[in-house]
C-alpha cells in the first residue's frame, strides 16, 4: 500500500484518511467508556473496504472484530453500535483493562464535514465534531468538550502541538529527531549547517538562522512549544523576546540555574515585562541535570507534554 499522506500517529488520522479517500469505508469511534479504557472518549478509526485500517481503538483486543461488523455495516448502509467488554455480549472478547467500550461505526460518513475538519486542522483551528446519536449525521462547531449530551456526541479536536526547535549540537537535533519520530509538526532553527542536516536526515523541517532573531514569517500559536538548546547563549535573548510576546503556551531553553539567571537579566534589559518572565522555564525538563542528549530530549518533552 502505498504511504498515507499524513502521519498515522496523529489522533486525527482517521478523520485525514476518510477526508482525501471517496473509498467506500467505516468510521468507528469510542462513544462511551465504562471504567479504564486504554484509549480515550472520542477515539477514532478509519476502516476502508479494502482492508485499510487507520488509527485503533483499544489496546488491538477488539480491532479485528470490529473490522468484521465493519464490513457488515457498509453492505447494509447501516450504522452499528458495538458494546465490548463489561454489559457485551460479546463473552469471548475481553478487554485486558476490565473496563466497557461503546463503539459506533458509520459506514460511509459524510466526506464534506470531514474535509471541513481537516481544513480546519491543517489551518491549526480547534472544532468539534458532533455525531447526532439519532441518525449519526455529522456536524462541524464551535470547539467543546469531549462528551455526550442531549444534541449527540461531541469529540473536541485541537491542533497538535508544534515544536519551534532553536539550537546547535546534539541537544537540538536529537530533540528534533524525537519530536519528529513521535508524530509532531516541528521546525528546527540553526545557525549550524550541520545541525541542519542531521535534522533534515530525520525528517524535521530546517531553517537557517543568520542572525539572532526568531524568524519573522514563524508565528507560534496557542498550541506551539518554543525550546532553545544553544551552549552560546548570547543567541537566546532576541529569540526568547518574540517567543514570550508570542501565544506558545511553553517556551523554555537549556542551560544551568545560573545561565537561566543571567537569561532573565537580559530579557529585564530588553523590557520584557514579569509576567512574561514567569512563562519562560528554565532549566528544562522533568530530569534534573540531564547532560546526555536522549535523556535530556525525551525529559522535556515529557515536561511539554504535561504543561500541554
Amino acid at each position: 500500500m502505498a504511504p498515507l499522506p499524513f502521519n498515522e500517529s496523529s489522533s486525527i488520522a482517521p478523520i485525514l484518511f476518510l477526508a482525501e479517500n471517496d473509498a467506500p469505508a467505516v468510521f468507528a469511534v469510542v462513544t462511551d467508556i465504562e471504567g479504564p479504557s486504554y484509549r480515550p472518549l472520542g477515539a477514532m478509526m478509519a476502516l476502508g473496504a479494502d482492508g485499510t485500517r487507520v488509527g485503533t481503538l483499544s489496546s488491538g483486543c477488539v480491532e479485528s472484530d470490529i473490522a468484521l461488523h465493519a464490513s457488515e455495516a457498509l453492505a447494509a448502509s447501516e450504522p452499528k453500535v458495538m458494546r465490548y467488554g463489561r454489559g457485551s455480549p460479546f463473552v469471548d472478547i475481553q478487554l485486558p483493562c476490565g473496563g466497557g467500550l461503546e463503539i459506533t461505526l458509520i459506514p460511509n460518513p459524510d466526506r464534506t464535514v470531514l474535509q471541513e475538519v481537516a481544513a480546519k486542522f491543517r489551518n491549526r483551528e480547534a472544532c468539534a465534531l458532533t455525531i447526532d446519536t439519532t441518525n449519526t449525521q455529522l456536524s462541524i462547531g464551535a470547539p467543546r468538550d469531549t462528551q455526550r449530551d442531549d444534541v449527540g456526541f461531541h469529540i473536541r479536536l485541537d491542533p497538535e502541538i508544534f515544536f519551534y526547535v532553536f539550537g546547535k549540537g546534539p541537544e537540538a537535533i536529537t530533540f528534533a529527531a524525537l519530536v519528529q519520530s513521535a508524530g509532531f509538526p516541528n521546525i528546527l532553527c540553526s545557525p549550524d549547517q550541520e545541525t541542519l542536516d542531521a535534522a533534515a536526515m530525520a525528517g524535521s523541517e530546517t531553517r537557517h538562522l543568520t542572525s539572532a532573531r526568531f524568524p519573522q514569517d514563524l508565528t507560534p500559536d496557542q498550541h506551539s512549544a518554543v525550546v532553545l538548546f544553544f551552549h552560546d547563549h548570547d543567541w537566546e535573548p532576541a529569540i526568547l523576546q518574540t517567543a514570550l510576546a508570542s501565544e506558545a503556551f511553553y517556551v523554555g531553553a537549556q542551560g544551568s540555574q545560573r545561565a537561566a539567571a543571567a537569561r532573565r537579566a537580559e530579557l529585564m534589559a530588553l523590557g520584557v515585562e514579569d509576567e512574561a518572565l514567569e512563562r519562560l522555564r528554565g532549566p528544562i525538563g522533568l530530569i534534573p541535570s540531564a547532560r546526555d542528549a536522549r535523556k535530556l530530549a525525551v525529559s522535556v518533552l515529557a515536561e511539554v507534554m504535561h504543561q500541554g
